[in-house]
């Protein structure tokens, strides 16, 4: 790369950062001809997880999710799926919602993108949201009011997952969270197929968040009315939430 490349591209990733970071809401952000829908909560927002009803039902969709927001007297800013859950739809790993722990912490190694360690928790307690390593987040033990374990990590301190291959071939939409320094946070989805490592580079050098975690592949799917998204498919088990009070 010339030096005027160099200087080019990294100030094109300034102005991208810039972008994805400068409003709340969801916008697109277009990264090595991939298209990113970002969604980013505004102040006074909240973020939560919801997998269940007052009948301990699993919510599955985002007519039902809406549903039960608008029973708490709130409307959706934006949702997706929150977390890897198996085929009745519980929780693979860590689950708490509303300080109840469903779902325990796992640390062993494991088939699938869950198991491809180092994977990791995402945790909420009040307007603090973090995205921290499993093993780490277990020998710290922070007070999560909402947590939700899924993997891999795509960013580990500013490093990219060990694991991923710059030419890898393997290719899906997918959906992860990040926080950047200054406590940002950040949803996001790949409007276009991706690589595990190109996904992670967005987050990393875009966004600038130095830890980030995927959240799902193939099933991923976004709810955001005022950006015109209302995704659609088979139900799922946890879901993420950003909400604000319904006028």
């Amino acid at each position: 790369m010339t030096m005027f490349a160099a200087i080019w591209r990294a100030i094109s990733l300034s102005l991208l950062a810039a972008g994805a970071a400068s409003a709340a809401g969801c916008r697109t952000v277009a990264f090595e001809d991939v298209s990113f829908s970002v969604c980013e909560p505004a102040p006074g927002d909240e973020a939560r997880l919801y997998l269940r009803d007052d009948a301990g039902d699993v919510l599955g969709t985002f007519d039902r999710l809406s549903d039960e927001a608008a029973r708490e007297g709130r409307e959706i800013v934006f949702a997706m799926n929150g977390g890897m859950y198996h085929s009745d739809r519980r929780p693979v790993g860590l689950y708490v919602e509303n300080g109840v722990e469903e779902a325990g912490l796992v640390t062993r190694e494991g088939p699938g993108n869950f198991g491809l360690l180092p994977n990791g928790v995402l945790c909420i307690e009040g307007a603090t949201v973090s995205v921290t390593e499993s093993r780490a987040f277990e020998a710290a033990a922070p007070a999560c009011t909402f947590a939700s374990q899924s993997g891999p990590m795509l960013v580990i301190d500013g490093a990219l997952h060990p694991r991923f291959l710059p030419d890898s071939t393997s290719r899906f939409i997918r959906n992860g969270v990040g926080v950047r320094e200054d406590g940002a946070f950040f949803a996001v989805i790949s409007d276009d197929p991706v690589t595990f490592h190109q996904f992670a580079r967005f987050f990393r050098d875009v966004l600038e968040t130095p830890n980030a975690l995927f959240m799902d592949g193939k099933v991923s799917r976004l709810f955001a009315p005022e950006f015109g998204r209302r995704d659609i498919g088979f139900p799922f088990g946890p879901m993420l939430a950003v909400t604000r009070p319904a006028d």
